[in-house]
C-alpha cells in the first residue's frame, strides 16, 4: 500500500514539473517573449492608439515609453516578483524588460525581452528596496547552490509576464472610452 501511494504521488509531481512554462530564446540567446495576435476587425491606426493608451494610462506608473513611430512602440518597465510562502508573501525583486509592439492592418505583435532580474532586500525601515542597480540577465545559467531558487524566480517571471500579456490583449481587444468626469452638484440645505 506505502508503494502504490508513493507510486502516485512520483508520478503526479512529475506530471506537474512537466506542465511548466518556459520562455524561448531569441537570435542572441537572450529570452524573449514573443506573441503575434490576429484581430481582423481592428485597423492599425485604431490598435496604435489603443496601445498608446495601455502604455501612456494603464501601465503609466512601470512603464515608459521610449520612441513611438506611426506604425510602433517601444518601451522600458518593470514589473514586481512576489514569493509567497504559505500565506504571507512579500517582493523578492524586479524585472525589467523592453516592451516592442507593431501593428499592422489586422494583426499586431509584441514582445518583451531584454529581462533583467534585480533582487530585493530589507532597509533599515523594513522596506524591500532594490539591493543592486545593476541586473542579472534570465538567461545566465545558476550554480548548483542557488538553482532551484532561480528556477522558481524564472517560473514566477513567466507567470507575470504572461498574465501581462493577457491584459494587454484584453486591451487592444476592448473599446475602452474616457469617461469625461462629472461636475459635482452642490448639495443646499436652503432648498427642499
Amino acid at each position: 500500500m506505502k508503494y502504490i501511494i508513493l507510486f502516485f504521488l512520483v508520478a503526479f509531481s512529475i506530471d506537474l514539473s512537466a506542465q511548466q512554462k518556459q520562455f524561448a530564446k531569441d537570435d542572441n540567446g537572450k529570452f524573449i517573449y514573443y506573441r503575434v495576435v490576429d484581430s481582423q476587425s481592428l485597423s492599425k491606426d485604431t490598435l496604435l492608439q489603443r496601445a498608446k493608451s495601455f502604455v501612456n494610462v494603464t501601465y503609466k506608473k512601470s512603464m515608459k515609453a521610449e520612441h513611438i513611430t506611426d506604425t510602433s512602440i517601444l518601451a522600458k518597465g518593470t514589473m514586481v516578483i512576489d514569493k509567497t510562502i504559505l500565506v504571507a508573501g512579500h517582493p523578492s525583486g524586479e524585472i525589467s524588460y523592453n516592451f516592442v509592439f507593431e501593428a499592422r492592418n489586422g494583426k499586431y505583435r509584441f514582445w518583451l525581452t531584454d529581462l533583467l532580474y534585480i533582487p530585493y532586500q530589507r532597509d533599515r525601515y523594513g522596506n524591500f528596496v532594490a539591493a543592486t542597480k545593476i541586473g542579472t540577465p534570465l538567461e545566465r545559467n545558476p550554480g548548483k547552490l542557488n538553482a532551484g531558487a532561480w528556477k522558481d524566480m524564472v517560473n514566477s517571471a513567466y507567470n507575470k509576464i504572461d498574465k501581462f500579456a493577457d491584459d494587454f490583449k484584453k486591451y487592444l481587444a476592448t473599446n475602452r472610452v474616457e469617461k469625461a468626469k462629472k461636475k459635482t452638484e452642490t448639495i443646499s440645505t436652503k432648498k427642499w
